[in-house]
């Protein structure tokens, strides 16, 4: 981790990022000068947090200092390729791997780094995507990972190969194989763990790709899998690091970092012309990142379970109702608490319940799995797991069976 005095120096030397902290506080406080209610206005109805970092729940809210730094930037032109360069080189540095990007959110590294494997610098196979005649068109994954946002790596035309062994994987490996693909959130599942699979990368040299969309925190996965030996890694820029939901990170080696930016905007005929990043995501990623770096994440984790226990509490306190505190194991690695009761003494179901928080006032989204309420609490702002606890209590306590006293 870099020092935290020569980090703050390295800032203050690069001209954008040193006028942005010196100059961003009149444009805080011209945003915040605002008062027109756009959501109001539009019939949006604004909720508090309880689920989590979900993209359909418009994932996380921007420090003040990501949305300074968006501001900023809207007001200057740059060049497009030149913000890249200088933005990848610096978060590069921050992370201690060779090349980096920002991308249009994970799954848009997903396409983008699949893209840069099968094409290189190739400038007519960029252009030939995603018809793979004449180039390698095989992605070898575990059956155990395949999941819901594979269809980001097969835009590229690949046909993926299914294994579950070691020499299952090893027998598939042939002229074709383009790629190995990982999803990080299951490495619990499948039957080749992250360091043997980045070493049957290595083993046979072919590029291994790390999904890690929702794998921060903890910090260190930032650079941990890079370190273990893939060869490209991504992480959401809108989830744990709360950067803009629609940037991600694609981190690697440099020539398939390069290959990447070939297939992307605002190169004109490629696969990924559509998965703009604009210069304000851009910014507001990088600073976003530099925050999130400088983060007490110890301090952070406490506050999370100081707000899990206190939800935690406030729900059992009504008779039949149980209470579990679970971090789970990889992916959206924070506190939680599972909440579940006896149908006999509080009569509803946890459905109707996440749909009576949604409802009510303020409006509470939770989420609804394996017949339990569970309630994450790292994207909420301060405070509001009172209103989370009281709210919950409420609910549940209204659907108490009453006991006849007689």
């Amino acid at each position: 981790m870099p020092n935290r005095r020569h980090f703050l120096e390295t800032l203050s030397a690069i001209p954008f990022i040193g006028s942005l902290l010196i100059g961003s506080t009149s444009t805080g406080n011209a945003a915040r000068a605002s008062r027109r209610d756009y959501f109001a206005e539009l019939g949006v109805r604004p909720f508090i947090n309880a689920a989590g970092t979900y993209t359909a729940l418009t994932a996380s809210l921007m420090p003040e200092e990501v949305v300074e730094a968006i501001s900023y930037a809207s007001q200057h032109y740059v060049g497009l390729n030149e913000l890249h360069d200088r933005v990848g080189e610096r978060i590069a540095s921050l992370i201690g791997c060779e090349a980096a990007m920002v991308t249009a959110g994970a799954a848009s590294a997903l396409t983008l780094g699949t893209a840069g494997v099968l094409t290189g610098k190739d400038e007519k196979k960029v252009i030939q995507l995603p018809d793979l005649t004449g180039m390698k068109s095989e992605v070898i994954i575990q059956k155990a990972h395949r999941f819901g946002y594979e269809h980001a790596v097969r835009n590229c035309g690949v046909r993926f190969v299914e294994v579950e062994t070691r020499e299952e994987l090893e027998k598939a490996v042939n002229d074709k194989t383009a790629m190995l693909l990982f999803l990080n959130a299951n490495n619990n599942r499948g039957q080749i763990k992250d360091v043997e699979f980045a070493e049957l990368g290595k083993k046979y040299g072919i590029p291994a790709f790390n999904d890690c969309a929702a794998d921060v925190p903890p910090v260190e996965n930032l650079w941990k899998y890079i370190r273990m030996g893939f060869d490209l890694v991504t992480f959401s820029g809108g989830k744990g690091i709360r950067g803009p939901q629609s940037a991600g990170l694609l981190l690697g080696r440099k020539d398939l970092i390069e290959a990447a930016r070939l297939n992307g905007p605002p190169n004109a005929n490629t696969i990924g012309r559509g998965m703009k990043v604009n210069k304000e995501e851009i910014l507001g990623m990088l600073v976003a990142l530099e925050l999130y770096l400088k983060r007490d994440h110890e301090s952070d984790w406490r506050e999370w379970e100081k707000r899990v226990q206190l939800i935690s509490d406030s729900a059992r306190s009504v008779p039949g109702v149980q209470t579990e505190i679970y971090v789970p194991d990889i992916a959206n690695h924070v506190p939680h608490v599972r909440v579940w009761w006896d149908r006999n003494s509080v009569r509803i179901t946890p459905k109707e319940v996440v749909e009576a928080l949604r409802k009510g006032d303020p409006s509470i989204e939770t989420r609804e799995a394996e017949e339990a309420l569970h309630v994450g609490v790292w994207m909420m702002r301060r405070g509001e797991e009172k209103i989370v606890a009281r709210r919950l209590k409420e609910v549940l306590k209204g659907c108490q069976v009453r006991k006849d006293p007689t």
